[in-house]
């Protein structure tokens, strides 16, 4: 037989944690055991080389099943199976996809839509929406890149809820430097201590002398906890004590529509800076991330030939 595929691996998979927590690498011999793979298909690599294929697939499955719901990962390398988990497997399913999950809004806005707008769709726009079938290679492509862009943008907001608070305020000092701010000035970038830091938690130097500094507020909210107006007129309160220009508010939840309100109708310049925002800067930048593998596309060279 061969590797079976992400989608057919998502039932085994949330079976597996149905007692409890799991470690992967546990998972990924227990199934492999279970589906009898043999030496070769526990061998088979992904096209790069870099890992196993069915290790790969397996945590796609545990990927799209989190997007879902159905399960939680609260420390590295373990995932435990959640209530909507439970409730999936109560209904006894003979197989869990991507059509499952697309019942929960968390995997549709995941995916790219809204559960609701998932749920309105007519027949013509299913017609006009291109299917898999239909688009073309660069067009799945580039699909496929989006998709693994938004999990890992996920997962990166899991790594930063799951660490130590003070982690996440060096984080944002060390992404503000990545991205050129106090250009190359050594010790440009630090966070404040815990106590009499005036309710900022970090300072960007821009120039030699500190004369031009940008002040940090890093607030690490779970999800649905989102910052309102309140703690943004306190941010404000607190720049005007350290009589700085200019602020940045980081969350890893949102902002309330208050809140970016309030921020741009204060007399100080002050940039609020979500979870999804802060994720994209995090990808793009290379924080907390790095390359695995570069694909390049070529395309005849319509110059090498003659007309």
């Amino acid at each position: 037989m061969a590797v079976p595929d992400y989608q057919t691996l998502m039932l085994p998979v949330l079976k597996s944690a149905a007692n409890g927590e799991v470690r992967v690498r546990e998972v990924i011999q227990l199934l492999a055991d279970e589906l009898n793979l043999t030496e070769d298909e526990r061998a088979e690599t992904v096209p790069s080389g870099g890992k196993s294929l069915f290790s790969d697939r397996i945590h796609w499955a545990k990927t799209y099943m989190r997007k879902a719901g159905l399960v939680a990962s609260k420390r590295r390398g373990y995932f435990e199976i959640t209530q909507r988990g439970k409730d999936v497997l109560a209904a006894k399913p003979d197989r869990i996809d991507n059509e499952l999950l697309s019942r929960f809004e968390e995997f549709s806005d995941f995916r790219g839509s809204s559960g609701k707008t998932a749920k309105k769709t007519t027949t013509a726009e299913q017609v006009t929406a291109p299917s898999t079938e239909q688009r073309t290679p660069d067009e799945l492509i580039r699909a496929a890149h989006k998709e693994i862009d938004q999990a890992l943008r996920q997962e990166l907001l899991d790594r930063v809820l799951n660490a130590p608070p003070d982690f996440f305020e060096r984080l944002v000092v060390n992404l503000l430097v990545g991205m050129g701010y106090g250009g190359s000035l050594e010790n440009t970038g630090r966070t404040l201590g815990r106590t009499g830091d005036g309710g900022v938690d970090g300072v960007i130097d821009q120039d030699a002398l500190g004369l031009d500094r940008v002040y940090i507020q890093a607030k690490r909210y779970q999800p649905g906890n989102t910052v309102g107006a309140g703690p943004v007129r306190d941010f404000f309160g607190s720049l005007d004590r350290f009589k700085a220009a200019k602020g940045l508010f980081v969350t890893t939840s949102t902002f309330t529509k208050d809140a970016r309100e309030t921020a741009k109708q204060l007399s100080k310049r002050i940039v609020l800076l979500d979870g999804d925002q802060l994720a994209g800067l995090m990808v793009r930048h290379d924080v907390g991330c790095r390359v695995e593998e570069t694909l390049h596309l070529k395309r005849v060279d319509e110059d090498f030939f003659p007309d």
